[in-house]
């Protein structure tokens, strides 16, 4: 993956538009979408800057590892991403949302049936 792919990326699991990403970076759309396709040479003010709006390390930013993981956490939300850059670990990671959503379902089900027996046995005491 390379520097612009993984800049796309971060953005993206961000939910920022373009705009909002030159917006940061204090420059227009335009000379943003160029970093993205890779047409514009990045400097190392510019790259720490671009780390620093993702609250990582410019090295972290510049490392590119084909099957890497890369995690971003805001300390201001109570949301992380995460990005999976290799096909197996996409894979697994599905799965296990798989599994978690399968697991949450049932613990819902269970839920519904320990009320609506709590709920039986208020009526019984009503009616003593």
């Amino acid at each position: 993956m390379n520097i612009q792919d993984k800049i796309r990326a971060m953005r993206e699991i961000k939910n920022w538009s373009q705009e909002e990403m030159a917006e940061k970076l204090e420059i227009s759309p335009t000379s943003y979408a160029r970093i993205e396709r890779g047409e514009s040479k990045l400097n190392l003010d510019r790259l720490q800057q671009i780390a620093n709006i993702f609250n990582i390390d410019i090295i972290e930013l510049m490392t590119a590892k084909e099957n890497g993981l890369i995690c971003l956490f805001s300390e201001n939300s109570h949301n992380s991403s995460n990005y999976y850059a290799g096909n197996e670990q996409l894979v697994l990671e599905n799965e296990k949302l798989k599994l978690t959503i399968v697991h949450k379902e049932e613990l819902i089900e269970q839920q519904k049936a320990e009320i609506q027996a709590l709920k039986e046995i208020i009526t019984l005491l009503k009616n003593k």
